[in-house]
This record gives structure tokens, C-alpha cells and sequence, in this order.
């Protein structure tokens, strides 16, 4: 075989008695329309199926902070009526029950009798965040209250619950937790 010449990206060959083009196709770099339109279908597909799930974690996450927090309340109010109960605490209102007059008295503390009259005693270092709502507001229930009422009767803290209308995925609402 004997180049014999070039034109563009064939070349001619020639052998004896024959002439042959070997040709270069040129190749095309990127995709298709329909490879475009099977690559968008498929990242579409694989999105609406992450989607529901990511709502779900977040779902599932922010109903155990509810849980915590809801928790850390209710102990913090069962710690406050133990000691109050005990005579730990100063002099109580008649109509509190030993139960707190707010959630900010837990945090800001109650003077001792005793032998700890000179000490502030705190239950709470802050109110916890409600991450239903995202703020500190919390619904409260006094001890005379009903216990699915959404009002608070002002007299003590028994009881505190979300103020989200939320449900939860067996269909109970976040404020009964």
C-alpha cells in the first residue's frame, strides 16, 4: 500500500489495480435529543420519589424534637411540683397547686427555704423551642383547666402543648402529644 495523497480527512490509497478512501467519520460530541429527553425522565422519576422521603426525615425529625422538648418541660414542671410539695421551695400561692405560674418562672428560679432560703433554685436553663411553630411560645393548661382545653386559665403551669394545627402521621394532632 502507497499513500499517494490526502484530501481532507479521507485519504487515498492505492494499491495495484485498486484505489481505496478510507474515510474518517467525524464523530459528534454530546446527546441526542431523545438521549436528553430519556436522562430528564429518569432524573425526574428519581426526584419525586426523593422528595416525598426528605419530607418525611424532616417530618420525623422535627415530631422527636416535639418529644424532647416536651419532655424536658414536663420534667422540669414535675421537679419544680416534687420540691414544692416537699417544702423546698419559698411560699406558694394558694390556688398553684405547687405547680409553676409560668414556664419563665422554671428558667428565671425560685428562692429555697430552709436551708437553701439563700439560693435560687432553676429548672429549666431556657424554654425550649417549639419546632412546630419555631418559637417559644408554648400552650399552657392550669391545674383547673380541662385537659383538652385550648385556654389557659393563668393560675399555674400543669401542662404545656404545641399550638401547631398539625397532625401527625396517625392522624393525632401534635397538640394532644
Amino acid at each position: 500500500m502507497f499513500e499517494s495523497g490526502t484530501r481532507g480527512d479521507s485519504r487515498v490509497f492505492s494499491t495495484p489495480g485498486q484505489t481505496r478512501l478510507s474515510s474518517r467519520v467525524p464523530r459528534r460530541s454530546g446527546m441526542t435529543l431523545v438521549e436528553l429527553i430519556v436522562a430528564f425522565t429518569i432524573l425526574l422519576v428519581l426526584t419525586s420519589m426523593a422528595v416525598p422521603v426528605a419530607r418525611s426525615n424532616v417530618r420525623r425529625i422535627k415530631e422527636r424534637q416535639l418529644r424532647e422538648a416536651l419532655h424536658e418541660i414536663h420534667s422540669a414542671i414535675d421537679k419544680y411540683k416534687d420540691m414544692a410539695d416537699a417544702g423546698k421551695l419559698g411560699i406558694q400561692k394558694q390556688d398553684s397547686y405547687g405547680y409553676p405560674e409560668s414556664l419563665q418562672a422554671l428558667v428565671d428560679g425560685v428562692k429555697g427555704s430552709g436551708n437553701a432560703a439563700d439560693t435560687k433554685l432553676k429548672f429549666l436553663r431556657r424554654i425550649p423551642l417549639d419546632p412546630m411553630t419555631n418559637t417559644r411560645d408554648w400552650g399552657l393548661r392550669s391545674m383547673q383547666d380541662d385537659p383538652t382545653s385550648n385556654g389557659w386559665g393563668g393560675q399555674n403551669v400543669f401542662d404545656v402543648y404545641t399550638k401547631s394545627m398539625d397532625k401527625a402521621a396517625d392522624g393525632t394532632p401534635y397538640s394532644e402529644w
